[in-house]
C-alpha cells in the first residue's frame, strides 16, 4: 500500500540558497501512500519552534523565484525532524515536482510558521473532535501527539474523510491510538479515538462528516453526549473548502462561535487555506 522511497531519480538542484525569510532545509525519507498520496521529512533547525497544528511555507526553487505554498506540519512540536503531508495536484506547478523528492534534496522551509489550528486559539473544553478530509489531517497528527492537548481536554478525537481507502494515510498508528508515540502513549491508549471514513468505496464506515454526526457515528466511541455541545466541546475543521464551508454553517447553527489566536472560541478553522 505504502513504500519508502530510497532511489528515485531526482530532478531538483542541488543547492538552494537560503534568504532571510527561508532556510534550506534536506529531504530525509519520502513515503508514498498511493499514486497521488505522500509525505516526507526533512531537517528541522535548532531556531524552528511551533506550536502544534500550526504551518509553515514550503517550496523548490522556481525560475525567478521561490515556488512556494503553505504546508501544515504534521509532525509533534517535540520531534527532530519536520513532516508533511501532500497530495500531487494534475501539473500543479509545486506539488508535481515536490511529489518527485528524494532523500538528499534539498528544499526551501520558512523560518516563521503561524495558524490557527492550535489549543490557544479555543477556550477550555472536555472534548476535542479534529475533523478532517484528505490532506487536512496534517495539522491533527501534530497536534494529537501533544502531551499538552490531553491535559487540556478528557477526550481526543480525529475524524479522516477520504474518498478511498488507501487515501487513509497513518491508519495503522491511529487505529492503534498512536501506540508508538513516545510521549502520549499512555495518555492516548484511554483518551484518544480515531473515526475514518471513505466515500466512495466499501468501507466499515462511510459516508460524509455531517451525516457521522448526524446519525450519531461520530460518538460511537465517545464518552459523553451523543451530540455536540458548544458548552463542552471544541472542534478543529481541516480540509475541503466544500467541508469546511458546510461544517462551520452547521457549527454556527448550533451555537459554536468561531474561534482565533486573540479571541478563543469553540471551533476554529484555517483561514490561511479557505481564502
Amino acid at each position: 500500500m505504502s513504500d519508502v522511497v530510497t532511489s528515485m531519480p531526482s530532478s531538483e538542484p542541488t543547492s538552494l540558497e537560503p534568504t532571510s525569510a527561508l532556510s534550506v532545509e534536506t529531504v530525509l525519507s519520502v513515503r508514498m501512500w498511493n499514486e497521488h498520496l505522500f509525505s516526507f521529512t526533512i531537517t528541522r533547525p535548532a531556531s524552528f519552534r511551533f506550536r502544534s497544528g500550526e504551518f509553515v511555507m514550503l517550496g523548490l526553487a522556481g525560475e525567478q523565484r521561490p515556488l512556494l505554498r503553505a504546508y501544515s506540519i504534521a509532525s509533534p512540536a517535540y520531534a527532530e525532524e519536520l513532516e508533511f503531508l501532500s497530495i500531487r495536484v494534475p501539473d500543479g506547478p509545486l506539488t508535481s515536482r515536490l511529489s518527485q523528492i528524494q532523500p538528499g534534496d534539498q528544499v526551501y522551509l520558512g523560518r516563521k510558521p503561524t495558524g490557527t489550528l492550535v489549543a490557544d486559539a479555543l477556550l477550555p473544553g472536555k472534548r476535542l473532535f479534529m475533523l478532517s478530509t484528505g490532506t487536512g489531517l496534517a495539522p491533527f497528527l501534530s497536534v494529537a501527539r501533544d502531551p499538552e492537548i490531553y491535559d487540556r481536554f478528557d477526550q481526543i478525537q480525529i475524524v479522516h474523510s477520504v474518498r478511498r481507502v488507501t487515501d487513509l494515510a497513518y491508519r495503522e498508528p491511529l487505529e492503534a491510538k498512536l501506540a508508538d508515540d513516545p510521549l502520549v502513549d499512555e495518555q492516548a491508549a484511554t483518551q484518544f479515538s480515531y473515526v475514518p471514513t471513505v466515500t466512495r468505496e466499501p468501507f466499515h464506515t462511510s459516508g460524509r462528516i455531517d451525516k457521522l454526526i448526524d446519525d450519531g457515528t461520530l460518538f460511537a466511541d465517545m464518552p459523553g453526549e451523543k451530540q455536540l455541545d458548544p458548552e463542552t466541546d471544541r472542534i478543529m475543521l481541516c480540509g475541503s473548502m466544500e467541508m469546511i464551508k458546510d461544517l462551520a454553517a452547521k457549527l454556527e447553527a448550533m451555537g459554536f462561535v468561531e474561534g482565533s489566536n486573540s479571541h478563543p472560541g469553540q471551533y476554529v478553522i484555517e483561514r490561511a487555506f479557505v481564502g
